[in-house]
Order: structure tokens, then sequence, then C-alpha cells
């Protein structure tokens, strides 16, 4: 199998869905020699908040010099993103071998009367496979939907769990209450391990708090209430928080302070696990730690602006960013979203500050809610509401509308942005 077929062999993947579970991933795994459990993992899951924390510390402890896995998903740019090690790629042959011993457990197991693996599972075990070759110290892992019955939660090597900000996401999948998709998110925590989360709301803190006492886990909480002498912009921000003064860090977004201190809280567990992060290693990697994709400027004459806000919170902060950045400028907003998404929450949260908003559909992607839909939905917040019939029409008419001084925010789900990203002449892919 080459590269090409790889290819073609994990985008078909996707009929086979998404199942949550364990134990088609358990019987994968096994079939290819259980590659997770010669690893070490920093585990992640959160709500919003998970890559950025996954960014920070792959960079920290790359920085500090060891050999560090990360796996994300989606990708921005392009398919070998989502699986690094020290932040470079998977490479092309390395990726075809795997697929090629993921295809064959995979049709065995179908073969036996046993569902195939979804393209998340295979994935994932393609990642475990990697970092396995490349002997990787750590391994940083978001998962992938919830927590308890996400793929990813099959490892049992976890040397310490990360839950970022908890909050209403995938209702009817993860639970209905605050409370239940708490316990979906906490369900990563493993036995006598060190638990670092952000200070979430009561009910949900409980929730982890309650489930670390189960587990016999040391537990330590971020606070970014606790974040002094703050300085905000769009392309250096810092802070000072935890017995360091003044750490500068480049990503932007108001919501980008309390990431960067649960990642704080989470380097000061590593210490404490026995890995050697010193503190100037510490303040390096925050400042050169890149997380494209949210709230992250692509272009200046106009500002440009891609993020992925994709749910309600994410509005939340997307709204408090603009409030922060850009009072008295015009903004022109390019949106798209998944159909599965809360859009109608979104557009209430943002719609107020836009000019203008021209709705695109998400390309390549089932889940794509079509332009016009969303701008019928718009159209209920907003009196310039423009469906564009692709990307390129939604950058024209983005570009043509602002001024040099005004904004445009490309936003919501991720699949987009490495398009727009491209169009824009902005990346090397």
């Amino acid at each position: 199998m080459n590269y090409e077929e790889a290819r073609v062999y994990l985008d078909n993947a996707a009929k086979y869905g998404s199942v949550l579970g364990l134990d088609n991933m358990k019987e994968m795994l096994a079939r290819l020699d259980n590659p997770h459990d010669k690893l070490k993992f920093i585990h992640i899951s959160g709500t919003n908040g998970k890559g950025s924390v996954l960014a920070y510390l792959s960079t920290v402890l790359k920085e500090a010099g060891y050999r560090v896995g990360r796996y994300i998903s989606p990708a921005l740019f392009r398919y070998r993103e989502r699986i690094q090690v020290n932040e470079i790629f998977i490479e092309k042959d390395s990726l075809a071998a795997h697929v090629a011993a993921i295809k064959a457990a995979a049709d065995a197991m179908e073969e036996e009367g046993l569902p195939h693996p979804t393209s998340f599972e295979i994935e994932t075990a393609l990642s475990f496979l990697y970092f396995k070759e490349k002997k990787c110290d750590i391994v940083v892992l978001e998962t992938g939907l919830g927590g308890l019955d996400d793929a990813t939660n099959v490892i049992t090597t976890t040397v310490m769990e990360v839950i970022a900000s908890i909050s209403m996401d995938h209702m009817g999948v993860l639970g209905n209450t605050i409370e239940e998709i708490a316990a979906k998110k906490a369900g990563i925590i493993k036995p006598e391990t060190l638990v670092v989360t952000m200070q979430q709301k009561k009910e949900a803190m409980q929730v982890v708090l309650d489930t670390a006492k189960e587990k016999n886990c040391s537990v330590m909480i971020a606070s970014p209430k606790r974040a002094k002498d703050i300085h905000y912009g769009y392309e250096e921000q810092s802070f000072t928080y935890g017995g360091y003064d003044n750490l500068r860090i480049s990503l932007a977004g108001s919501y980008q302070i309390a990431n960067a201190v649960l990642a704080v809280e989470a380097v000061k567990g590593l210490v404490r696990l026995g890995y050697q992060i010193t503190e100037e290693v510490l303040r390096s990697a925050f400042f050169h730690t890149k997380w494209p994709g949210r709230f992250t400027l692509i272009r200046k004459d106009p500002v440009f602006i891609i993020d992925g806000a994709h749910n309600r919170d994410a509005a939340q902060v997307l709204k408090e960013s603009i409030e922060l950045y850009f009072q008295n400028k015009k903004i022109y907003y390019i949106m798209g979203v998944f159909k599965d998404k809360e859009y109608d929450q979104i557009l209430k949260t943002t719609a107020p500050f836009a000019e203008a908003i021209i709705t695109i559909e998400t390309p390549h992607n089932d889940r794509a809610l079509p332009a016009q839909e969303l701008a019928i939905a718009a159209a209920k917040y907003h009196n310039h509401v423009e469906a564009a019939k692709s990307i390129r029409d939604a950058l024209d008419k983005s570009l043509s509308m602002a001024g040099k001084d005004d904004v445009i925010i490309a936003f919501g789900s991720l699949s987009f942005l490495g398009e727009i990203t491209r169009e824009m002449g902005e990346s090397e892919d």
C-alpha cells in the first residue's frame, strides 16, 4: 500500500460513522500488538481549550528535550498534521505502512462478523503505531468526543489527565445536564494518577473531584481568576500566575489566558512527577506555542482572523475577544458550521457585532449545514446576510466590503479554516 492508497482507505472509512465504546478499539489494537501499552500519555478532555492546552504542553516538553507525540483532530491544513512527533508530521511512508497493517486487522475483524473500525478508531490506532515506532517519551493526546467512551480512552498508561473547561456540548450524545457531560469528560481519569483540572462550574467541579477521589488521584486546580497583570493583544499577550511573572504568549483570544493558566498548572504537575522542565524552557515554549485556527491572525490589511468558534461557549469567548480587541471597528463575518451544532445560539451571541454576515457550506463533509440554511438562520439576527457559493466567493465578497482599517473574522467549524487560509495564500501546504 502506498500513501495515496492509504489516504483513499482512510477517507473511505468515514462511511463507518462514529461509534462510542471501546470494545472494537480494544479488539483492533490487540491484533496490532497493543502499541499504546508501550507509551506514556497526558490525556486531555474538556469542551473548549483542549487543543490549545495540548499545544502548550507538547511544546514545553519538546523544548525540555523530550520526544513528544501529539495527536489532534481535525487537521487544519493537511491530513498528516493530525499525527506529529516534535511538531514534525508523520511521514508518508510510515503512514502507508501502518495503515496497511490496520487494514489487515480490520478486514480480519469484518470477516469474523465483528464491526469494521470507524475512521476515528483507525486514526487513533495509526497514531499509537507511529508513536511506538518513533519511541516517544510521552504522548499528549486529546479526546475526540467526550472521554469515557471515546476511542482514545483505551489507554491505561496515563501519567496525567488534564480537564479543560467543561460546558454543554454534544447534548443527547454525552448527556443533557452539565453533570452528565462532566461525568463523560472525567471518564478519562485512571487510578492513582495526577489530575489537573480547570476550575469548573460548581456542578461539573463536583463530578471531577468525586471521580478523582474514587480513583485515589491527586488533584491540582487551575484558577484563571488568580492570574494578574494581564495584558491583552491579538499579536502578543502576557500574564502573571503560579509564581511566574510576565509570561508571554503568542496565541490570541481572551480565553487563551485561561488556557495558558491551565497549562502552567499542568507543567507544575509534570515537574512534581519528575519531568525536567526549567522556568526558562516554560517561558520560551509558551511564547513559541502555535495553535492555528484559534483566533489566529492571518493578515493585517485588513485584519483577518480565523477562529474555531463552533458551540455556545466558544461563541461567547469569541464575542469577548471582539469586545476586547476590536472596539469601534467594522467587522465582517464569514461563517460555516455543521448542522448538528448550536448555530442559532452562536448567531444570537455574535451577530450584533457584525457589519455583514457571509455564510458558507463547509466543504467535503456530510455534516455541513448548507450556506442558504445558515443564511436564513442568520437573517433572524442581522439585516445584512449573504450566502456565498464557495469559500473563494465568500472571501471575494468580504474583501470587497472591508476597508483597510476594518476586520474580517472567519469562524465556525475548524474544517473550513484551513481552506480559507490556503485561499488567502497564507499556508505553505
